[in-house]
């Protein structure tokens, strides 16, 4: 990465992981509003995600929803820079990140400090003065089986061990013993990833259909998501099988990916997929449908029968923490603090 990564004339923070579903976003996220609670100005940059017409989607600015519209956005797109404009930060993305990151550096709204936005388990384009790796205990071992998530790792200051509050003791252990193993030193610190439910009564007692984060199940190789977690927290008597249910390209991604179960992945890569998932779920014998992605789906298909979703947060539970972190970084960077930015 050395040799690659572009050099910022910012402070520049990194947020990858060893694999992807491993909770990148809820920590960029949490590294974002740290920062902005302190009163500095953060421009984010995510890793490229655009299909279609690339010369069109060289540079790509988003500030509000109708941003997301106005570059015809995939699922995927929108769950990772949906959440950035709803807190209210400037998030960037496209094809040329010499040019994406010029527009960042100089961003109208004023930029401090620029975070990387990682994405799958690749490692930052960028030069990071700061760089957190998040891992999984979910899939432990994982972190020095796959490249370049593995890069991340050993190339880490700070390996966030993330959602410790549904993993296994032995599984945690068995990534922390890696990470010291690989990276001795890394700064290790814990968390849970902290579910909330939009409408937890509605789960209670019924047949549900989750819906998850594409990526997480596909590539990730996933068996669940936070909306399984939901369903079993807050007592569904049955998770139903969207198998036969499934029409179209829900079909396809069901036979590439057969270790996909009783989940249905978010799939929506043009309006074609889109179609096939909002006719999956509405085909689906269910109660009612948990959406488990980081976007809420019923705003932009339309689901015909009762349904919640699922929010997920990083909250740490070892110290040093985020805060401590990002202390050092703004002091050792001599960040001048500001009035509070504000975020919704």
């Amino acid at each position: 990465p050395t040799k690659t990564q572009l050099k910022s004339n910012k402070p520049l923070i990194s947020v990858t992981a060893v694999r992807t579903g491993a909770g990148k976003s809820q920590t960029s996220r949490k590294v974002i509003e740290t920062l902005m609670n302190k009163g500095l100005r953060v421009i984010a940059i995510r890793h490229p995600m655009p299909y279609g017409d690339l010369n069109a989607q060289r540079v790509q600015r988003f500030a509000t929803v109708e941003d997301l519209e106005k570059h015809h956005c995939t699922i995927e797109e929108m769950e990772e820079y949906e959440p950035h404009v709803e807190r209210g930060n400037v998030i960037y993305a496209g094809v040329d990140y010499s040019d994406i990151l010029a527009a960042a550096e100089n961003d109208p709204s004023g930029c401090d400090v620029i975070l990387w936005d990682g994405g799958n388990n690749d490692f930052s384009f960028y030069e990071p003065n700061l760089s957190i790796t998040v891992l999984d205990p979910h899939r432990p071992g994982h972190e020095l089986k796959y490249y370049p998530g593995e890069v991340a790792l050993r190339t880490a200051d700070v390996a966030i061990i993330n959602k410790v509050d549904s993993a296994t003791s032995e599984a945690i252990a068995t990534v922390e013993g890696n990470v010291v193993k690989a990276n001795p030193a890394a700064t290790i610190i814990k968390a849970d990833s902290t579910i909330t439910v939009d409408n937890p009564e509605l789960i209670a007692g019924k047949r549900v259909l989750v819906v998850e984060d594409g990526p997480t199940l596909t590539h990730g190789e996933m068996l669940i998501g936070a909306g399984s977690v939901a369903a079993q927290r807050y007592g569904a008597t049955e998770i139903v099988d969207p198998h036969p249910y499934a029409v179209g390209k829900i079909v396809d991604t069901f036979a590439k990916y057969p270790h996909v179960q009783n989940v249905l992945p978010a799939m929506g890569y043009g309006e074609e997929q889109l179609k096939d998932l909002e006719t999956t779920i509405n085909n689906t014998d269910c109660d009612v449908v948990i959406i488990g992605t980081p976007i809420d789906l019923s705003r932009i298909i339309t689901i015909n029968k009762p349904h919640t979703r699922v929010h997920y947060e990083l909250d740490e539970v070892t110290t040093p923490n985020l805060e401590t972190v990002l202390d050092q970084f703004i002091a050792h960077h001599k960040l001048e603090k500001k009035t509070a930015v504000a975020h919704n």
